[in-house]
Parts: structure tokens; C-alpha cells; sequence
């Protein structure tokens, strides 16, 4: 078989990994895969890659994606879709493997379901916020990154009797957010799912204060909401929306360190983390999982499973449809947020 890769969104550990285990599983059974460069812009333009044993070696350590990536949705340009179809078939192509999140995924649904394209996807975001599968690859190495850093801010903390407030990623679903705080003991953890209140967030820290701790770390996600008199909503950088529709987030971390410190009296810092929380080496974990999820996908295409999704089902490598990876996001489990509460102040 004639097999391409592409990966799309944002970038994110385990990229590589999925793209060496479908390569190689491939040429062990006789197919040819080509790498399809930036994404779904590659599937419009044509721009591609032959892939080889030579390509993917040493790549399940490496970070980022030898593909290169791209937030382009082929459906925002007029005749997108028969463009896509017309470059599959002008590069001789059996099947697509789609390695992305709810963006890539949904474009790969819609064009299975549209134009009846045979593909199969790959679950990618650090969010770990798709539905279908227990799990995303690159979510364990963002949660270890976060981790690291509030341990080392905790010390900085301490020393300077400062709060600290640190930003993570996490556009609609709070899981680093709550994952990372638990791990590093941080006294105050706001997500996505649970919109929050300034006043009690200043007044939780100043309770703290009060029984004799000298600094706090406040964890909060991106996409976290605000919910005090006639402040509300998200905190953005920008209102311009990409081609899938979302605003570019970030500044919830100054805007509450701010607030912090004018409600309270205490110095307040903020750490933004970002783009450090999917960048460089994949955990051990996510290289494993990125494996398992590739060596999957590369299984289905060969057994004719398109419109299909490799997951990881009640613990177990498996598969789910597209339309059921993407029909609603995995959001927080409010039981787990209480747990990390308990840890609170």
C-alpha cells in the first residue's frame, strides 16, 4: 500500500515516535509512506516526502515533528476538500493517516464521511482533552514539565515569602492544570470547567497567610474563566480567530497576579510556561504510547478500518470512530477537582 502521514495543529512530544512506528511496521510489510509536510496544507499543495528506514531513525526521543505542522483547515478555502482528494489521488495514495487533535481529527472525519476518503487517525494534544480515548500522547510530558517547574518555583517562593502564579496550557479542559498542581502541591488550582471568583481565590491565600505560611502557588490554566461581578469570560490575547475558529489565549496568569496583589497586599509573581510545555523530548511514557497509537493506525489501514481512531480503551490499545473522537471534549472529572482541592490553602 501507498500510505501518507500527516500531522497537524499544534506541535507536541510523541509527534516522531507515531511517525517512525507507522514507518517502519509499513516498509516491514511492503507499503510505501510518505510524509506529508505542514500538515492539512500539504493535502492542498502537495508538498511531500518520501519516508525510509534512514528518515525515522534516532526519532522516538526527538521533540516536535520532522513533518512540520500547520493550523490550516482545507474547508475555509473554497474547493478545499476536492483539493485534498484530487492531491491523494495525484500522489497515488491507498490511505491517510491524520496524527492531531479535535481540529486535524475533524477534518479528517469530514472528509471520510464527505468524499468518503479512506482515513485513520491518530490522537494527538497535550490537553488530553479528546473523548474516545483514555489518554493522548504528549499529555504525560506536559504534566512532568509543569510539575518540574512549580517544584522549582516553590523554592524561589518561599525564599522571597512571595505568591506565585503559574500558567498552563489548557484551552477548554483544566487536566495539566489539575495533574501539575496536585503533583507539585500548589495551594490553589483553577480550570476551564469551574469559573472562578477573585475575591475568594484573594481571600483562600490570605486564610493561608493568616495560619503562618508565607508563600502560596496558584496553578491556572489558559482558557480558566472569570466569574466576579461584571468581570467574566476568557482572558485573550487577541480577538482574531484561526482558521478552526479559536482566539489566541494567554494573560490569565498577569491578570490574576495583578489582582492577587491588589486584594491581598502580597507580592505576586507569574510564570507563563507555554510553548516549554510541548516542546523537547517525550516522556517514556508518551513514547511508548505514541508507539502503541501508531503501530495501530498503520493495523487499521492495513485491515481496511477507515473513518477509525487508534486509542487506548479501559487501559487497552484499541480503536474508536472519528465521529466518536470528536464529538465532545474530555473535560475535567469534577471528583478528581475536589480530591485536588482537599490539598488546598
Amino acid at each position: 500500500m501507498r500510505i501518507g502521514i500527516l500531522t497537524g495543529g499544534g506541535d507536541c512530544p510523541g509527534l516522531n515516535a507515531v511517525i517512525r512506528a507507522i514507518t517502519r511496521k509499513g516498509l516491514q510489510e511492503g507499503d510505501n509512506i510518505l510524509g506529508i509536510l505542514h500538515g492539512w496544507k500539504g493535502m492542498i499543495t502537495g508538498q511531500h516526502e518520501e519516508l525510509t528506514q534512514r528518515s525515522v531513525s534516532g526519532l522516538i526521543h526527538r521533540g516536535g515533528t520532522i513533518l512540520h505542522t500547520s493550523r490550516t483547515n482545507p474547508f475555509k478555502e473554497e474547493g478545499g476538500g476536492e483539493k485534498v482528494i484530487a492531491t491523494f489521488k495525484r500522489l497515488g495514495l491507498d490511505a491517510l493517516i491524520a496524527i492531531g487533535g479535535e481540529d486535524t481529527l475533524g477534518v479528517a472525519h469530514r472528509l471520510y464521511k464527505e468524499y468518503d476518503m479512506p482515513v485513520v487517525g491518530v490522537p494527538k494534544t497535550i490537553d488530553n482533552d479528546l473523548s474516545g480515548t483514555d489518554v493522548t500522547f504528549g499529555f504525560d510530558t506536559a504534566v512532568s514539565i509543569a510539575t518540574e517547574a512549580i517544584d522549582r518555583l516553590h523554592t524561589t517562593a518561599e525564599s522571597h515569602d512571595r505568591v506565585m502564579v503559574v500558567e498552563v496550557m489548557g484551552r477548554h479542559a483544566g487536566w495539566i492544570a489539575v495533574h501539575s498542581g496536585m503533583a507539585g502541591g500548589a495551594d490553589v488550582i483553577l480550570i476551564p470547567e469551574k469559573p472562578f471568583d477573585l475575591d475568594e481565590v484573594s481571600e483562600a491565600i490570605r486564610s493561608r497567610h493568616a495560619r503562618g505560611k508565607s508563600f502560596s502557588i496558584v496553578v491556572v490554566a489558559e482558557g480558566a474563566k472569570l466569574d466576579h461581578k461584571n468581570i467574566e469570560g476568557l482572558v485573550k490575547q487577541t480577538e482574531d480567530l484561526d482558521e478552526f475558529g479559536h482566539v489566541r489565549l494567554g494573560g490569565i496568569g498577569h491578570f490574576l497576579a495583578n489582582a492577587i496583589e491588589e486584594r491581598t497586599g502580597f507580592e505576586t509573581r507569574v510564570t507563563v510556561l507555554g510553548h516549554v510545555q510541548r516542546g523537547g523530548s517525550p516522556t517514556a511514557h508518551d513514547r511508548i504510547l505514541a508507539t502503541l497509537f501508531g503501530i495501530r493506525a498503520h493495523d487499521l489501514v492495513r485491515m481496511g478500518r477507515f473513518g477509525k481512531m487508534s486509542a487506548i480503551v479501559n487501559g487497552r490499545i484499541g480503536e474508536v470512530t472519528l465521529q466518536e473522537a470528536i464529538k465532545e471534549l474530555k473535560t475535567v472529572d469534577m471528583e478528581l477537582f475536589k480530591m485536588a482541592a482537599i490539598f488546598s490553602g
